[in-house]
């Protein structure tokens, strides 16, 4: 599904005023058969991880969706992929903030897509006929593998690779999902087995400051790691694919309003502006729906 054809169908539906989607295999909002229902003024619930900028995102995507007069409900700091996957497919949520790279490696942990256009097609193929992505943003949130500069110089560190024949003597640090999704990939990939996984969570940049753990993952939009200093390593073997911000979307739960709206959002967010979002909410502590609405005046959205 290109983003093309997904603007095409939405103009499309606006102009018919249909009340159903279109039952055409190619519309990202249909279901098998034509049998998805468009909102149509039932209550659109947005869901997100539990981490700051996942909540921000879903803040973003609730604000921009009432300023188009949608009803929303908002379910937020809800847990792992794990968990909100199957809430997605199931109907409880409607619409999540997701990664386009992470969300395929979670359905395909042995895919080999690359870039945006081909991670996206790919989840085209991959995803349930329940569920579908909308535009994707130009604004990328990696993973990385991110060491102090104390580390990094003491054991000659620039990229992932540099950690052969090291992982053995270091404690690597992340959310508590990391090990069991990671962990075999970089016994694969890069030949490293790490002396002990330890669950971090979101306080992972401080933990590489103080010590506790020598090697973490931490997103690459953290502004922790230039307040910190701390060293995000190249993936020369690109083990963490693009991750694209991307509405991830339960196909009944959301008509051409709504997508619409959440296209919208997608057409405005780049890296740099996420970045600094990030900033206000992780470093200067502020409400993340405050910086939401911010963002959507600034931007002409909410």
């Amino acid at each position: 599904m290109t983003a093309r054809l997904v603007r095409t169908l939405t103009a499309a539906a606006l102009a018919l005023g249909a009340a159903a989607c279109s039952s055409s295999s190619g519309d990202p909002l249909a279901a098998d058969g034509g049998s998805a229902k468009p909102a149509d003024g039932r209550t659109v619930v947005v869901g997100s991880a539990n981490f700051p900028e996942n909540v921000l995102l879903a803040s973003i995507y609730s604000r921009a969706l009432k300023a188009k007069g949608v009803k929303v409900e908002e379910k937020f700091n809800i847990g792992s992929r794990e968990v909100l996957y199957g809430q997605l497919k199931s109907g409880s949520l409607t619409v999540l903030p997701e990664y386009n790279g992470a969300l395929l490696a979670y359905l395909d942990p042995k895919t080999t897509a690359a870039g945006t256009e081909a991670v996206d097609a790919e989840l085209g193929r991959k995803l349930p006929a329940e569920l579908g992505i909308l535009d994707p943003a130009a604004a990328e949130d990696k993973d990385s593998l991110t060491v102090s500069k104390e580390t990094a110089d003491r054991l000659k560190l620039t990229s992932v690779a540099d950690l052969a024949g090291k992982a053995g003597d270091l404690v690597v640090g992340g959310p508590p999902e990391f090990k069991s999704r990671r962990e075999q990939q970089f016994k694969d990939v890069y030949g490293l087995t790490f002396k002990e996984w330890k669950p971090t969570a979101d306080t992972t940049a401080n933990a590489l400051k103080d010590g506790t753990v020598q090697v973490g993952n931490v997103f690459t939009t953290d502004p922790r790691i230039v307040q910190l200093g701390l060293v995000a390593l190249a993936d020369p073997k690109n083990l963490f694919s693009v991750q694209n911000v991307v509405p991830l979307v339960n196909k009944a739960g959301v008509d051409a309003t709504a997508t619409a709206a959440l296209n919208a959002v997608s057409a405005k967010l780049d890296t740099a502006g996420l970045t600094a979002l990030m900033k206000r909410v992780a470093v200067d502590k502020e409400d993340p729906s405050a910086v939401a609405a911010d963002w959507l005046k600034t931007n002409g959205l909410g």
